[in-house]
C-alpha cells in the first residue's frame, strides 16, 4: 500500500481517540480552557450524560473575531509560541489538539466576545472547515458540543449508560473545582442542578466546598498540612486521619502547579507515609497541591496531560513523603483535642494540625499551594481491644512516667501535692482526661474536658512502644552483623549498576553487598535484626526502590516490621489489672506519641465521645 497524507478530518478523528475518550474528557478540556482564560465563573450544562449536549460557558477574556476560527484548526494555540516555551508551561492546555479533536467527532459551535468589543463571533465547525459569523454574547466564551461521536459509531457503542457517563462528568467537575477554589462552578444535567459552588473567599468557604465535593466524613477527619522546602518545593492541602481511610481510592487528588495528575511517584510517596498506620486493604484520602519551578516538571508526556515527569523525582518523592509523615505524626491526642471554652477566655483557633497554620485556598488554575481545612471536631475512632503486668510497664518506662500522677501511699490517702484527677480541686485536665475505670480488662475509660474516651490499652501501649523502639533504632544507627556464609543474590544488569552507584546508601542501611559475577552479588553484612530475613529478596527490593523513587524504604520497612513485632509482644495484654495511676501514665504517654490514633497494625487506639454524643444516646434535650 502506498504512503499517503491522511485527510485533515481523519487525522483529527485519530487524535480524538487519545484526547476524547468519553463525554467527561470533553468537559475536562473545555473547563481547562476556561480556567486558562481567567474565568471565575464556569457554567456546565449536560443532556443525556453528555451524548446529546455538552455546553460550557465562562466569563474569561474571550477571543478576537479573527482568532476564534483559528481555535478549531489543528495545533493552533495561544499558549506557546516556540520550543523554549515547552520547558516552562504555566497553563493547563498548550497542545492545540482539544477543540479540533472534539469538533471532528461532534457538532461543535463556539461563541465568544472580548470585553472591549461590542459584538462577538460564532464559529461553527464542520468537515469542510469552520464558518464564522457575528453573534451577540456576553464577555467570555461558550462552547457547545452536540451529538458526540455521531460520525464515529464504533466509539459511541463503547459508551456506558447515561448515569455512568454523567458520573464521570461529575468526577471531572469535582476535580476541577478542588483545583480551582476561587472559581464558581455550576453543573446542570437534564435541566437539574447537581452542583452549585460559589467561589471560595474564606476558610469556612473552603471547608464547605471540600465537604460538598468529598463528603463531611472527609472534612471532619482532614488534617491540614503546609510545607515549603529551602530548594523551592511547596506542598499543601489535606490528608485524612488513618481511621477515616476508605476501601477504595476514590478520594485521592493530587495537583502539580494547579494541574490534576495521576502520578505513580506521588501516590507512592503518600502511601509510604501512611504505611504503618493503615488497617489492611484501606486507602487514605487526600487533596494535595505540589508547587515547584515549571522547568523541573515535564507535562508534555501524554495528550490527556494526566501524567508528568520530574527532573528530580527522588527529591520530590522524599519531600512529599516526609511532609505527609510529619502531618500524621503531629496528630496526637493533645493536638486534636478541642479546647473547652471558659468564661472570659478566648478559645484558640484549631484549624491547623501543623505549626505553620493554614495557608490561603489555591488561587486559580496556576496556583501551586493548596488550601487548608479545619479538622473540625475531635475525630471519632472505631472500637477495638488488651494489657501486661504493671511491673512490666514500669520496667519499660521507669517509675516516673512523664505526667504520671503520684501513686497513693499504703494508707490510701493521696499525698500532699499529688496531681488532681477530674473532680478533685484544681489542676488542668489533659486531652485524654484521667482514668475512671478499666473495662473487661481491655479498655480504659477516661473522662475528658468534653466527654469521655475509651482507650484500647494494648493497641495504645503497642503504638507507644513501637515509636520508642523506632526512635531508639534511628538515633543509634544500624547495627551491622557480618555473615559467616555470604548470601548470594541474582541481579539484573540495571541492578548491578545501581549496586555500584548506591553502595554507600546500602551500607548506611546496614547492607554490605559486593558484586561477584556478571549478574551475581553477595551480601556480606546485614542489619543485626534482619540476619534471619530473606536478604536476597530484600536487596532486590531495595535496589528497585532506589532506582524508581530514591527510596530506602524496603530495608526500613523490614526493620520496622521487626520493631512492630517487638512492640506488640512487649505491650500490656488483655485481662491484666492496671491501677488507676498506671492507666493515667499510659494516657499521658499516648498523648505525647506520634501517630497515636492507631496501633502498629492500623487499628484505632481510642474512641472519643462528646457530651453531645452521650446526650444523643439518651435523647436528652430532644
Amino acid at each position: 500500500m502506498p504512503i499517503r497524507q491522511l485527510p485533515e478530518q481523519l487525522a483529527n478523528q485519530i487524535a480524538a481517540g487519545e484526547v476524547v475518550e468519553r463525554p467527561a474528557s470533553v468537559v475536562k478540556e473545555l473547563v481547562e480552557n476556561a480556567l486558562d482564560a481567567g474565568a471565575d465563573r464556569i457554567h456546565i450544562e449536560v443532556e443525556r450524560g453528555g451524548t446529546r449536549l455538552l455546553r460550557v460557558r465562562d466569563n474569561g477574556v474571550g477571543m478576537d473575531p479573527e482568532d476564534a476560527p483559528r481555535a478549531l484548526a489543528p495545533h493552533a494555540t495561544s499558549k506557546i509560541a516556540d520550543p523554549g516555551d515547552l520547558v516552562r508551561i504555566a497553563t493547563l492546555g498548550f497542545r492545540g489538539e482539544a477543540l479540533p479533536s472534539i469538533a471532528s467527532v461532534s457538532r461543535l459551535s463556539l461563541t465568544t466576545r472580548r470585553t472591549e468589543h461590542d459584538e462577538g463571533v460564532k464559529v461553527i465547525g464542520g468537515e469542510g472547515g469552520s464558518e464564522a459569523k457575528p453573534a451577540a454574547h456576553p464577555a467570555g466564551t461558550t462552547v457547545e458540543v452536540r451529538d458526540l461521536f455521531h460520525n464515529t459509531p464504533a466509539r459511541r457503542k463503547f459508551l456506558r449508560t447515561e448515569k455512568t457517563e454523567f458520573g464521570h462528568i461529575l468526577d471531572a467537575v469535582r476535580r476541577a473545582a478542588l483545583g480551582a477554589m476561587d472559581v464558581a462552578f455550576t453543573l446542570v444535567h437534564n435541566e437539574r442542578t447537581h452542583l452549585q459552588l460559589p467561589a471560595v473567599e474564606s476558610w469556612d468557604d473552603a471547608e464547605r466546598r471540600v465537604g460538598r465535593l468529598l463528603g463531611e466524613g472527609f472534612a471532619d477527619n482532614a488534617l491540614h498540612l503546609r510545607q515549603d522546602s529551602e530548594d523551592g518545593l511547596r506542598l499543601s492541602g489535606w490528608v485524612v486521619r488513618p481511621t477515616a481511610a476508605r476501601g477504595q481510592r476514590d478520594q485521592q487528588f493530587f495537583f502539580v502547579n494547579g494541574r490534576a495528575v495521576r502520578d505513580r511517584l506521588l501516590s507512592h510517596a503518600v502511601a509510604e507515609a501512611y504505611r504503618d498506620v493503615l488497617f489492611n486493604n484501606r486507602f487514605p484520602g487526600y487533596v494535595l497541591f505540589l508547587g515547584l519551578d515549571s522547568a523541573e516538571v515535564d507535562v508534555n508526556v501524554h495528550p490527556t496531560k494526566h501524567e508528568v515527569r520530574f527532573s528530580e523525582g527522588r527529591r520530590v518523592h522524599a519531600f512529599v513523603r516526609h511532609t505527609v509523615e510529619q502531618a500524621l505524626g503531629a496528630d496526637t491526642p493533645a493536638a486534636a483535642a478541642p479546647v473547652p471554652a471558659r468564661e472570659g477566655v478566648a478559645v484558640p483557633d484549631q484549624k491547623s494540625a501543623t505549626e505553620n497554620g493554614p495557608s490561603p485556598p489555591p488561587s486559580g488554575p496556576s496556583a501551586s499551594n493548596g488550601g487548608g481545612i479545619a479538622p473540625g471536631s475531635w475525630a471519632k475512632q472505631g472500637n477495638l481491644g488488651l494489657r501486661e503486668a504493671p511491673a512490666a510497664y514500669e520496667a519499660l518506662y521507669g517509675a516516673a512516667w512523664e505526667g504520671r500522677p503520684a501513686a497513693p501511699p499504703a494508707d490510701g490517702h493521696a499525698p500532699a501535692g499529688a496531681e488532681p484527677i477530674k473532680g478533685e480541686a484544681g489542676g488542668e485536665v489533659p486531652p485524654l482526661g484521667h482514668a475512671l475505670a478499666q473495662v473487661h480488662g481491655a479498655f480504659i475509660l477516661a473522662q475528658t474536658p468534653t466527654g469521655v474516651v475509651l482507650v484500647d490499652q494494648h493497641a495504645a501501649h503497642e503504638r507507644i512502644t513501637y515509636e520508642r523502639l523506632k526512635r531508639t533504632f534511628h538515633e543509634g544507627g544500624v547495627e551491622r552483623q557480618a555473615l559467616l556464609v555470604p548470601v548470594p543474590v541474582a541481579l539484573s544488569e540495571r541492578q548491578l549498576v545501581l549496586l555500584e552507584e548506591e553502595a554507600d546508601t546500602l551500607v548506611r542501611l546496614g547492607l554490605r553487598v559486593e558484586a561477584s559475577g556478571p549478574r551475581n552479588a553477595a551480601v556480606r553484612e546485614a542489619p543485626a535484626m534482619l540476619v534471619e530475613a530473606d536478604l536476597a529478596a530484600l536487596v532486590g527490593r531495595a535496589l528497585d526502590a532506589l532506582d524508581q523513587y530514591g527510596s530506602q524504604r524496603p530495608v526500613t520497612e523490614a526493620v520496622h516490621e521487626v520493631l512492630a513485632e517487638m512492640g506488640c509482644h512487649g505491650s500490656v495484654r488483655v485481662n491484666r489489672h492496671l491501677s488507676r495511676e498506671e492507666m493515667d501514665g499510659l494516657l499521658r504517654q499516648l498523648e505525647a506519641t506520634e501517630r497515636a490514633g492507631q496501633c502498629n497494625h492500623g487499628r484505632p487506639t481510642y474512641v472519643a465521645l462528646s457530651m453531645a454524643d452521650l446526650d444523643g444516646f439518651f435523647l436528652r434535650g430532644q
